[in-house]
């Protein structure tokens, strides 16, 4: 029980380290751009994350399972992080919220076709999280516009990659986090080519450092040590705490302030998260125990 309570600690703190970020994400994309965010986003998290790397190289202490792993994981991650930055730009900020959230039921139907067994208290936990989402997000109208379609299919990029952790995060996650950040950089080119590169300000460059190295590298290390011991399935109703933190901040740094209705989303969130992990981290999820029954222990070849 001990490792998995951890598990969840970790998963809670990258969920808030992510909630962070909302506030600034849209003014970084507003003064940039999304092809430019996405790359110097994933560059500044790279280069922080290098000498480490360097390092394990001349130690002989690589992982290459790990950084394949990364690698691949680090498409879905990538495309999320661009489709989802792409379409807040065109749709309000509680419909990005709200279809962004959706990732989690993508990862529950994968779940119940891989394992053909779904608890009903995980059943019960996705309700509550999908009612809680649209009270705290509450989005109100406009119609179902490209925006809105670019965050749809940035959901379905986030629940891979939250599969993908799961699946390929057994070695260091150091590495798999500097493999996963690092396809990101690919997206220079097409910021080359559609106006050039220009530099950031010294507001935005600071903007875009904390994003690199609190909500990126930080939070997806944390992510992908806490997926050790937690479930896909579970973790991605965890995240959904992800917009009651979004909330806290932007009252803090923004001046907006929750209803009625929106705290009511937040408690039925947490009362999600509760019931995902209920009775006290006992049982495994059904994804943890496909791999045992394959002989799959956990551990990096």
């Amino acid at each position: 029980m001990g490792s998995r309570l951890v598990g969840v600690a970790a998963l809670v703190a990258t969920t808030l380290l992510w909630g962070s970020s909302f506030p600034l994400i849209k003014l970084v994309v507003d003064d940039v751009g999304d092809f430019a965010y996405t790359w110097m986003r994933g560059a500044i998290a790279s280069a922080a994350l290098a000498p480490y790397v360097a390092l394990a190289a001349l130690r002989g202490r690589l992982e290459p399972a790990t950084l394949r792993g990364g690698l691949l994981t680090g498409v879905a991650y990538t495309l999320g992080l661009w489709l989802q930055g792409w379409g807040t730009g065109l749709t309000t900020a509680s419909k990005s919220a709200f279809l962004t959230a959706l990732h989690m039921v993508w990862v529950h139907v994968y779940v119940a076709l891989v394992t053909g067994s779904y608890p009903p208290r995980l059943a019960a936990s996705l309700a509550a999280a999908l009612a809680g989402v649209y009270l705290l997000s509450g989005p109100l109208g406009g119609g179902f516009n490209l925006g809105d379609a670019l965050v749809l299919a940035g959901s379905f990029m986030w629940a891979a990659q939250v599969i993908l952790v799961d699946k390929y995060s057994r070695g260091d996650p150091l590495q798999f986090t500097f493999a996963q950040i690092s396809v990101s950089m690919a997206f220079i080119v097409p910021d080359y080519l559609d106006d050039g590169i220009e530099a950031p300000g010294a507001r935005t460059l600071a903007m875009l450092a904390y994003l690199a190295l609190l909500p990126g590298v930080a939070a997806f290390a944390l992510q992908v040590w806490g997926q050790r011991h937690v479930g896909p399935e579970t973790a991605a109703i965890i995240y959904q705490l992800e917009p009651f933190f979004a909330a806290g901040f932007s009252r803090v740094l923004l001046g907006e302030a929750l209803t009625a209705r929106q705290w009511l989303g937040a408690l039925l969130i947490a009362a999600a998260v509760a019931t995902a992990e209920y009775p006290r981290f006992r049982a495994a999820s059904p994804l943890q125990a496909v791999r045992l029954q394959e002989g799959d222990t956990g551990v990096t070849r």
